[in-house]
């Protein structure tokens, strides 16, 4: 897929910026969760080059921000977790007066951590009907409910929480912040992502602004004037059934595959120069047969995630029907993908790829880590088999 002069540009900059501003501080900065100042420290450095919720002006369109993401991956995927989990704090402005003013400081000064509440302890990857509930109480929303697996939840000031509004009995999304409504957090230890922080998040009759409910919010917003349709994926349903949730999480499946592609690139480069490099009975194992297999498997899977990835971030651009059915394609297959090259980056190294003084355990974690948030593999099968035969094999 050719890539404009423009999307070059971008991914050469990003690249050189990555290499030699963020990894220098990794495999430590990687081993425990980012403490909240450090994931403010390391997001305004990112804006710098326009990346993350601090940046003036970012690369919004789907295509554009996918190369950012494979790139910012391929040095650091926890990072790229980090900052694509705070998504709502761009869109803080549209929220309500109430959670505007007890969030200005933090706000004018880019310090506004977010984060998306969405899986639930009972539900998995069950979304559809969330345990999670919004009552509405007068002016203002109750929410009442539990979610886990949330990433940023414990260093989080905003939650977009998917909950089901009993008012016009259908999910919808929440913004609930913790200087006034308030939640309780607990963290999370996991195999990989070690330092993106992850965590509960306990929503006890949390009461919030009716101006909170997202697509009220959107919708108003765009009324006068302070959000362009044309220009949120938010606003639009386009190629996910019409529906700006359905949207949303299309974005955010693709999303995922291309931190996959972003790992896969890294393990790539890195098989590749240990096989040039590492010799064993006088000459580069690169030089054996079964390790060139190996390499011709890692590349073979990197360029077809690279493909895929692309071309959906295209679909979902244009609106197209197919948008929904290959993000879950993407996702599902890419970041299965990259667990396959990863374990056979690793398998070069041989006993090196088990050290962490390598790289190569590091992204094989990552990669493993890949095939579950925003919906198991198994999901995006069924996702897939329903958009291709509308038979639903799930209820």
């Amino acid at each position: 897929m050719m890539l404009s002069d423009e999307q070059r540009m971008v991914r050469d900059s990003i690249r050189e910026f990555m290499d030699e501003e963020i990894a220098p501080d990794l495999p430590e900065a990687d081993r425990d969760p980012l403490s909240k100042a450090d994931a403010i420290d390391y997001m305004q450095k990112m804006a710098e080059i326009d990346v993350g919720p601090y940046a003036e002006e970012r690369f919004d369109d789907p295509l554009t921000s996918t190369i950012v993401s494979e790139e910012v991956s391929r040095v650091w995927p926890s990072l790229q977790v980090t900052m694509g989990m705070s998504l709502p704090v761009t869109m803080f402005e549209i929220f309500s007066e109430r959670t505007r003013e007890a969030y200005a400081e933090e706000w004018e000064t880019d310090r506004l951590v977010g984060c998306f509440a969405i899986t639930e302890p009972a539900g998995g990857s069950d979304t559809k009907v969330p345990n999670t509930t919004a009552t509405k109480d007068g002016d203002e929303y109750v929410i009442t409910g539990e979610k886990t697996w949330v990433s940023n939840a414990p260093i989080a000031d905003i939650a977009l929480v998917v909950a089901w509004d009993d008012e016009h009995d259908q999910r919808d999304m929440f913004l609930v912040d913790q200087k006034t409504a308030g939640f309780e957090t607990r963290p999370l230890e996991k195999l990989g992502w070690k330092g993106s922080p992850t965590g509960q998040l306990f929503f006890d009759e949390c009461r919030i602004p009716q101006e909170n409910k997202l697509s009220r919010a959107v919708m108003e917003a765009m009324s006068d004037g302070r959000m362009d349709p044309s220009e949120s994926s938010f606003a639009t349903g386009g190629g996910a059934g019409g529906n700006p949730l359905n949207t949303m999480f299309a974005s955010m499946r693709n999303g995922m595959a291309a931190i996959s592609v972003g790992i896969m690139q890294a393990a790539y480069e890195a098989a590749l120069e240990y096989a040039t490099d590492r010799e064993v009975f006088e000459k580069p194992i690169g030089q054996h047969q079964l390790v060139q297999e190996k390499l011709y498997n890692i590349r073979a899977g990197l360029e077809t995630g690279r493909l895929l990835t692309r071309h959906t971030a295209q679909m979902i651009d244009a609106g197209d029907p197919d948008a929904r059915m290959l993000s879950s394609l993407s996702k599902g297959w890419v970041c299965e993908k990259s667990v396959d090259v990863t374990d056979d980056a690793m398998q070069i190294y041989g006993g090196n790829g088990l050290s962490t003084e390598y790289p190569l355990e590091r992204y094989y974690r990552d990669a493993r880590t890949m095939t579950i948030p925003d919906g198991t593999t198994e999901i995006q099968k069924l996702v897939v088999g329903y958009e291709l035969t509308d038979m639903q094999a799930y209820t």
